[in-house]
């Protein structure tokens, strides 16, 4: 009976009546943690070298178009690597891909810090390919991985950290980037840039945090308990082919699983990836606006105004954190695709209104807010998709990071040449607006698919974490009443040592929107997960 966890309707109600951490679960927070502080530096060397590298293109290509074509280069690289790396992450180490994608993106800074301005256009264009690859994978791994490092029922609290070290980070890196390069130039900027990517793969080799979950044990061939033992001895009485044939046939059978990953995927979870790449796509206008409307407003201190704004906008992003935990504390359901919309709608809202030429109280209290959506919608459809299981949650933010990076890139082209003749306001007003009427469509979606309760995300077989990262079955099984109490196991019953009471203490991955009941019937509205 050690380490499980029983949940009922009153040790939900009571945060005093919750179980304490097992000692496990301790050392596994704290090396995430220690993992998030090593994250937070290299996103700050990554928002860093986003300034010194793009000032760096313009002044070795010596024109707009070719520092243009070094971005369009950069975002294309990271929109093909996020649908390989989603595969590599289903069956690969992703510590290791993280580890790699950390090296090698050092080693090309390196490089760069080492030949400065004497840089061809060529090396240029190699460097920001492997950044754009190495960045897309990195997120693509660890994404599908949190639920794994941080725990399952921990991951809503796992993605707010690392919202919040990425926000602080991001405001860092853009405000520190001018002195640095004006005191050490473009090689001292490349150099911290590198280092912070030595730190996280250091990080990661150190704390060495689990990535992927423990896979059950398979039963051998002679085993009774091999269900696939009754064909394989058909087929051996009949005569089996060769071993090569045999190998290449399960080759086959297993790429025809991978390409079914995304020919099953619901309608449901497409639109959620297709708004989230909406989202980018309004994103990158206030992020290219945002230059132009400082030096409107304040001619003599445009960065002192874009400061505010983002100092602001990253405080929202630590109450999103502070929220959002709140919110899974009491129910995940809260945390649905619904909450996601519905962020997005604030969002969307808030940057329009943060151009309307406010004064600065007013700016820093909207961009806030901005902050604030922006951060709870991150971990709300970061958390959502986790509820995914391990083999297809890798593919699925492989295609996420593709939506995200490919409306990201669009936007920024296509809202750089809209400037050029129409105001920011204006700007920012159609590319949010589009978001916001996806986030509106998606609501609608929602209500009318599912008006008891947020849809059900994926359809297959209820699966779920173990305390030691395995993936078991819910033995219990879907459609329970809600708040109902666990059944006693029977004797010797349960794969070693989990008995279905360890399942029943989360929802199964199935049930993104806290709606495992049968359609119609209540969900578990304050289920731990």
């Amino acid at each position: 009976m050690t380490g499980k966890r029983i949940t009922t309707p009153s040790s939900r109600s009571s945060p005093l009546s919750r179980p304490l951490p097992t000692s496990e679960e301790r050392r596994r927070a704290r090396r995430f943690n220690g993992f998030a502080a090593a994250y937070a530096v290299s996103v700050y060397g990554n928002y860093l070298s986003l300034i010194a590298l793009s000032l760096f293109s313009y002044a070795v290509t010596g024109s707009a178009l070719g520092l243009g074509l070094l971005m369009a280069l950069r975002l294309s690289a990271g929109m093909v690597a996020g649908g390989v790396a989603g595969g590599l992450a289903g069956r690969r180490d992703r510590r290791t891909m993280m580890v790699v994608s950390d090296l090698g993106q050092a080693a090309v800074m390196l490089v760069l810090a080492g030949t400065g301005e004497g840089a061809p256009v060529a090396l240029v264009g190699a460097v920001v390919v492997v950044l754009g690859v190495g960045n897309a994978s990195f997120n693509v791994a660890l994404r599908t991985a949190v639920p794994v490092m941080a725990g399952h029922d921990q991951r809503v609290r796992a993605n707010g950290l690392l919202v919040t070290a990425r926000s602080f980070a991001t405001v860092l890196g853009f405000a520190s980037a001018a002195p640095i390069i004006a005191v050490g130039g473009y090689r001292v900027a490349f150099a911290v840039n590198a280092l912070s990517f030595l730190v996280s793969a250091g990080a990661l080799l150190v704390l060495r945090p689990r990535t992927n979950p423990e896979k059950p044990e398979v039963p051998g061939p002679g085993d009774p308990a091999d269900p696939g033992a009754p064909a394989r001895e058909r087929r051996s009485a009949g005569g089996g082919g060769p071993k090569a044939r045999t190998e290449s046939g399960e080759g086959r059978r297993r790429e025809a699983r991978q390409l079914a990953v995304l020919r099953t995927l619901p309608v449901l979870l497409l639109a959620m990836v297709a708004l989230r790449g909406a989202d980018a796509l309004g994103s990158s206008s206030h992020n290219v606006a945002l230059p132009v409307a400082a030096n409107l407003a304040r001619p003599d201190s445009p960065a002192v105004l874009m400061a505010q704004f983002w100092a602001a906008w990253a405080i929202g992003s630590v109450l999103a954190h502070q929220l959002t935990t709140r919110l899974a504390r009491r129910s995940e359901h809260l945390l649905g695709e619904r909450a996601f919309a519905l962020g997005t709608c604030v969002m969307s809202v808030s940057f329009i209104v943060a151009f309307t030429g406010l004064p600065t109280p007013a700016l820093v209290c909207v961009a806030m807010v901005a902050g604030l959506a922006d951060g709870f919608t991150d971990i709300a459809y970061t958390s959502r998709l986790q509820t995914l299981p391990d083999e297809r949650r890798g593919r699925v933010f492989g295609l996420s990071v593709s939506a995200e990076t490919t409306g990201f890139a669009l936007g920024t082209l296509a809202a750089a040449a809209a400037l050029e003749a129409l105001p920011t306001l204006a700007v920012v007003g159609i590319f949010h607006g589009a978001a916001l009427c996806g986030a509106l469509t998606f609501l609608v979606f929602l209500a009318a698919r599912s008006p008891g309760g947020d849809a059900q995300l994926v359809g297959h077989e209820p699966e779920m974490d173990a305390p030691d990262g395995r993936i078991v079955p819910d033995e219990a099984g879907p459609g329970r009443a809600a708040g109902a109490a666990t059944p006693p196991p029977e004797p010797g019953t349960g794969p070693s040592g989990t008995t279905p009471g360890d399942a029943i203490s989360r929802p199964p991955h199935t049930d993104p929107g806290g709606a495992d009941a049968a359609p119609g019937g209540a969900g578990p509205a304050g289920r731990r997960r």
